[in-house]
């Protein structure tokens, strides 16, 4: 019998109570380097409250986050962002009064661990804004690098958030509802950059979507999540088609 593998990222029983509300109940489970997950569901099923206890922004009323192994329940989020947790949310989480380029370049030090200072050699400095510069390109922002944050239409906020989540390089890259209030000419970019990052094997992926068709282009997997319960699990095709998924509410 071949051995099982350490998850990259694993949930045991998560569960999450707010009074006598269980918004997540103790859900379980796996996630693997090299795959997508698309996590689906009704609104008010749980999935950005799931995605909130993997990454820290909430505490657990029980269970565990394990993380390469390692209990991270309680550990906060910053701290979980250092050990190769990313998240990209649904509303931006910028610094709005930078410009562009440097919201990134604040992400790229971060990830090498390095500040600017008087005593920063200048080609190191010119390394990391090259490097900056270079993840803008890849995001279709290069023409915007010296615009104020806080000034760019929605959707290339979603696109600067989503240069700052490569920037950080984390191992796990954590999508809530990515293409949200973009327009239909701005999706392709933010999907297109996700298959780029897909095809990084050794990256894990999670994504949160209401539009089946997003999903069914990109996941790998899909966990179903129903009154903050996991109701199912598996390959894109057979879960889409389960009575479940099918059902009015999910509208």
């Amino acid at each position: 019998m071949a051995a099982v593998t350490e998850a990259v990222l694993e949930t045991r029983d998560l569960t999450i109570r707010f009074g006598g509300h269980v918004a997540v109940d103790r859900v379980s489970c796996r996630f693997e380097p090299g795959t997508l997950t698309a996590i689906v569901g009704p609104n008010g099923a749980g999935k950005t409250t799931y995605f909130n206890l993997i990454s820290g922004q909430l505490r657990a009323s029980a269970g565990e986050v394990r993380l390469f192994g390692r209990d991270v329940t309680r550990l906060a989020a910053p701290v979980r962002t250092r050990r190769g947790i990313g998240r990209a949310f649904q509303l931006t989480n910028l610094f709005p009064n930078l410009t562009v380029i440097e919201n990134v370049r604040l992400a790229v030090q971060a990830a090498a661990g390095v500040w600017f200072d008087l005593m920063t050699p200048w080609p190191r400095r010119r390394a990391l804004i090259d490097k900056a510069q270079a993840i803008l390109e890849r995001v279709a922002l290069g023409r915007r690098a010296e615009a104020i944050a806080a000034a760019l239409p929605h959707g290339d906020q979603r696109k600067l958030e989503v240069a700052i989540l490569i920037a950080l390089e984390p191992a796990i890259f954590m999508f809530d509802e990515p293409t949200a209030g973009m327009s239909v000419d701005e999706v392709p970019v933010i999907l297109d950059l996700i298959r780029d990052l897909k095809r990084e094997t050794d990256k894990t992926i999670l994504l949160v979507e209401h539009k089946m068709d997003v999903v069914r282009s990109l996941a790998d997997r899909l966990i179903v999540l129903h009154n903050g319960a996991l109701v199912a699990e598996g390959a894109p095709a057979e879960v889409i088609a389960l009575p479940i998924v099918q059902e009015p509410i999910w509208g």
